[in-house]
């Protein structure tokens, strides 16, 4: 229900007021509800942000009861468009950069929202952005493959470079080396600020997702005919290609590895994982989603199977892993029997998944705008967080996962506290 007192839904003439407004019956949990929503609860530093927060809202197009509800703590709304991509700072986990379809990227502070420089000179759609390992340096990357590096305490632009159309971006996990992958097959290796540039030609086809290996001296990269690669980073040749029966028989949509970097899990538009020995480059097995009987018969102009693999990741803390689907759902696999454990089904498309850091809670968000946790042990939703009006298009989680940031195609970026009994 929206509340009585909304602006606009009361037309006066002329010098009439209201003499009283006379509720009919008790106000349900709904009326309570929305009054909250006008409460500020933040701290009063972050006023004036808050300000800009409250009038960038609008309630156009809704899906209904996705506005009913705002479990977030802070809403970051300089965005003027769809914000594709969100990185924390790992260092203090203090700092958010996110990137938008307005060609924009902000580095804001989680506490309060508060903007700490724009990374401006984009010219499109910002679809990727990080921080380096040590939180010295954040990367912004458009669609276009302008990609750019800022030195965060001093919020000056170090280095840019452009490439081909960018697919995907990611730092070293132990030095400055920003790595991405383009549009033509390559992928591309950087050292920051100096900008010594090493390539790596993959087949004449989008190199759709990659992943730096934990030890450093190795990557993964997947790419839209279905292949994947491991290279060598310092000698720039590729270590194993799987591809044929081995690889996947549609592009790749993303790749993981565990916390050793021994076993790599890529995912496809073919709705298969492959779990792949890195020292090897053999696949030790292939997790299949049975599609259930098919659904109600798919609307004109929609394709009867749209399903595919969105994400995956490992666990840290148990032999299990996690594979999102389009369709919905949450697959949790056993690794030591190589079975399926749980499924976790959700209203709408997984668009990405994250482990918690020390156990086997797995948190999803989706195309129906909420945040879930997962117990990967029991199958069993922990908890769910909602405040966007709009699918949630990247999220993070920072290190002792008590925070939670998601961006959306509201426009908008929310930072919600994570409050679990059993910690």
């Amino acid at each position: 229900m929206e509340p009585a007192e909304e602006p606009g839904t009361l037309d006066f003439h002329g010098d009439e007021e209201i003499i009283e407004v006379v509720e009919l019956g008790p106000p349900g949990p709904d009326d309570l509800a929305a009054e909250m929503e006008d409460v500020d609860f933040e701290d009063e530093g972050a006023e004036e942000a808050d300000d800009e927060a409250w009038d960038t809202e609008d309630d156009e197009g809704l899906e209904d009861g996705m506005e009913a509800q705002d479990d977030s703590e802070v809403t970051f709304s300089l965005h003027s468009a769809s914000v594709f991509c969100v990185s924390l700072d790992p260092k203090t986990n203090t700092l958010a950069v996110t990137g938008g379809e307005d060609d924009k990227a902000f580095v804001w502070r989680l506490s309060d929202g508060e903007l700490l420089f724009e990374c401006s000179g984009h010219k499109d759609s910002v679809t990727c952005a990080g921080f380096s390992h040590d939180s010295v340096f954040v990367a912004t990357g458009d669609m276009s493959g302008l990609i750019k590096v800022w030195r965060v305490d001093t919020k000056e632009e170090v280095w840019s470079f452009e490439v081909g159309d960018l697919e995907w971006m990611e730092w070293h996990p132990q030095a400055h080396v920003l790595l991405a992958g383009t549009a033509d097959g390559n992928s591309w290796m950087w050292k920051i600020p100096s900008g010594d540039c090493k390539t790596f030609q993959g087949p004449a086809c989008p190199a759709t997702c990659g992943r730096i290996l934990p030890d450093g001296k190795r990557a993964v990269v997947g790419y839209e005919d279905g292949t994947m690669r491991i290279w060598d980073l310092k000698q720039g040749t590729s270590l194993h290609v799987l591809k044929g029966q081995d690889g996947h028989q549609d592009p790749l949509t993303c790749v993981a590895s565990n916390q050793d970097g021994s076993l790599i899990l890529t995912g496809s538009v073919d709705c298969h994982a492959k779990l792949v020995s890195s020292a090897t480059g053999k696949v030790v097995c292939v997790f299949k989603m049975e599609t259930a009987a098919p659904k109600a018969p798919a609307s004109e102009g929609e394709e009867a199977e749209s399903n595919s693999v969105e994400s995956l990741g490992f666990c840290n803390v148990m032999p299990f892993a996690a594979v999102g689907y389009l369709d919905g759902t949450l697959a949790i696999y056993d690794l030591s029997t190589q079975s399926l454990r749980h499924k976790c089904q959700h209203e709408s498309g997984i668009v990405q998944l994250l482990w918690e850091e020390n156990s086997a809670v797995v948190y999803t968000c989706s195309l129906d705008g909420a945040v879930r946790l997962w117990d990967a042990r029991s199958g069993k939703m922990i908890s769910e967080y909602r405040g966007h009006s709009a699918e949630i298009l990247d999220f993070a989680v920072n290190k002792d996962a008590s925070i939670v940031v998601t961006t959306s195609g509201d426009h908008q970026a929310k930072v919600f506290c994570v409050q679990r009994p059993d910690r």
